[in-house]
């Protein structure tokens, strides 16, 4: 019967064993990523009615209806969004911090300066031998740092593209999993230990995506998801059991576009964009390096055809190479070096021709042109680090709003513990009390 004690005892122990299964499931994974707290969902038992029949209350005992997850989706897509935004500040920063030790630590402006202040101390006296031999190693140190910082540059380029690549690789991973986890979403039972997982496993590959590109998602009915890159209008990464192919292509310059299925895909969020971004700068930075070392070749190899060297012979250049990974000093010895103008004679004491190379090397602004390129890229990285610890802040306050409402609370959790304890005895005792109650009904004569 519907007012049976035993059968509402019975259903109100299964229910708050379920309960404390639960709540045993959630003390033991308080601390694990991605786990998000569970509870029992409980729904009364509906009294039998049929035509006829006038509604009544009736306590029929409690049934367990499924597993409820309390996740937020809008604050899950929070995390995401902000934890993409950081990982794309984190990435570029990084490589931007990379670019600046790369020149910073060559040591390419200080070499300019010193290169100057001995062509400065050769003026005074343009036949001193000694004098000579350091100017023409000041520039070989010139051109050495050149090198040195154009290495640096190219050892940071191959840096952000190999982690670039595996970047892809991994969005194509991570993308593979969650279709899989959406075929088994579709087959799961509504409700059950299984399907919970599954979304626990859905949500943690969906978060680590985002720490690679910009994502949207679409929630189905059958809790399945739908991701798109680049915003809700780029194209599909995954949709059901189907996942695309994500590519990355390098440019001549070392720059990355990216594609997916083939279609070309603007990320603007997540490592990745991050990594590609500093790329951009790089190109720059090698490109304002090649333009200093190409305007130094050109201003000395000019100065030096205009003049003659100690012995009266004609100027040669003294550079050699057209960028800054090529640069070198052409000359064998400081004797070469064209201090006196055209026409004057062997030991000439005439300073005029490397006057004339120190007022070019001047107007070029070949040193402030270091100088700026440094600054360009010191002012980037601090720039871009107050950026990026803006978005930390954000992005900590939404992972914060997140875990409170989702995770796990090791004091609700004791009492919940106790709570569904003393339900589980309470429902025993009552079914100890009927049975009593029935025996006793029973031995009556």
């Amino acid at each position: 019967m519907s007012t049976d004690l035993i059968s509402i005892a019975r259903s109100g122990a299964t229910a708050a064993r379920i309960a404390l299964d639960l709540t045993a499931q959630n003390i033991a994974n308080a601390a694990t990523e991605g786990y998000v707290r569970r509870s029992a969902r409980l729904e009364e038992i509906a009294p039998a009615s049929g035509p006829g029949q006038i509604d009544e209350v009736s306590f029929s005992g409690v049934r367990f209806a499924g597993i409820t997850r309390n996740a937020d989706v809008y604050r899950q897509a929070e995390v995401r969004r902000t934890g993409s935004d950081v990982a794309r500040a984190d990435a570029e920063v990084a490589g931007l911090t990379d670019m600046e030790a790369a020149v910073e630590q060559s040591g390419l402006y200080p070499a300019l300066v010193k290169f100057e202040a001995s062509l400065g101390q050769l003026a005074a006296d343009p036949v001193n031998p000694s004098l000579r031999a350091a100017a023409l190693e000041d520039a070989r140190t010139a051109a050495r740092t050149f090198t040195i910082a154009a290495s640096g540059l190219d050892a940071v380029g191959d840096g952000l593209q190999f982690e670039a690549q595996d970047g892809v690789a991994q969005v194509n991973l991570l993308g593979g999993e969650l279709a899989k986890v959406n075929l088994r979403l579709a087959r799961a039972t509504d409700g059950s230990t299984d399907r919970t997982a599954l979304l626990d496993q859905r949500d943690a590959l969906l978060e680590k995506l985002a720490g690679f590109a910009d994502i949207s998602t679409t929630i189905a009915a059958d809790q399945t998801v739908h991701v798109a890159l680049a915003g809700a209008g780029g194209p599909t990464l995954v949709n059901g059991g189907t996942v695309s192919t994500f590519a990355s292509t390098t440019a001549a310059d070392g720059t990355l576009s990216f594609t997916l299925a083939g279609t070309p895909v603007a990320l603007a969020g997540g490592a990745l964009a991050g990594k590609a971004q500093a790329l951009v700068t790089l190109a720059e930075m090698r490109g304002r390096l090649d333009a200093t070392a190409a305007s130094l070749i050109a201003v000395a190899n000019a100065a030096q055809t205009n003049g003659v060297a100690l012995d009266g012979s004609p100027g040669q250049p003294l550079f050699s190479g057209t960028r800054a990974a090529d640069i070198a000093v052409a000359l064998s010895s400081g004797a070469q070096l064209a201090t006196a103008p055209a026409g004057a004679p062997a030991g000439s004491r005439d300073p005029a021709n490397l006057n004339a190379l120190r007022a070019a090397l001047t107007g070029a602004g070949v040193t402030d042109q270091a100088d700026a390129a440094l600054f360009a890229i010191s002012s980037a990285v601090a720039g871009r680090t107050v950026t990026r610890e803006a978005l930390q802040t954000i992005a900590s306050s939404a992972r914060a709003a997140y875990d409170a409402q989702s995770g796990v609370d090791l004091d609700a959790e004791a009492v919940n513990l106790i709570r569904f304890q003393q339900a589980f005895q309470a429902s025993g005792r009552a079914m100890q009390v009927a049975s009593t109650l029935f025996d006793t009904i029973l031995s009556i004569r």
